[in-house]
């Protein structure tokens, strides 16, 4: 049964939920903080990589979730030259949307 009577949506729906669910199991029950979690990690990545990756990138990204990847974006802007996994974990805590207490 359709949810919302358009495939493309339903589709994109459930693989969202699919991936927050995954984040949930890690990180507990809060699905609010899971979706800041993976806009924070989604933007870090994004803002890391040359623009024609990025690009392609998003292009995988299920619907909704694409449309969270490109918010806010500006290619235009320099691409971070940080590449250590400890300076993308530390630009991810960093994101001042991914705690329940930071988005009251």
């Amino acid at each position: 049964m359709s949810v919302t009577g358009l495939d493309v949506f339903d589709k994109t729906l459930q693989t969202t939920n699919i991936w927050l669910d995954e984040i949930m199991a890690e990180l507990g029950p809060d699905r609010q903080v899971a979706w800041h979690v993976l806009t924070a990690v989604l933007h870090a990545l994004r803002d890391r990589l040359p623009v024609g990756l990025a690009v392609h990138l998003g292009a995988q990204l299920p619907l909704l979730v694409r449309g969270l990847y490109y918010d806010q974006w500006r290619p235009s802007e320099q691409t971070l030259k940080e590449r250590s996994a400890e300076q993308f974990l530390d630009r991810v805590a960093a994101s001042p949307r991914h705690t329940a207490s930071q988005r009251r």
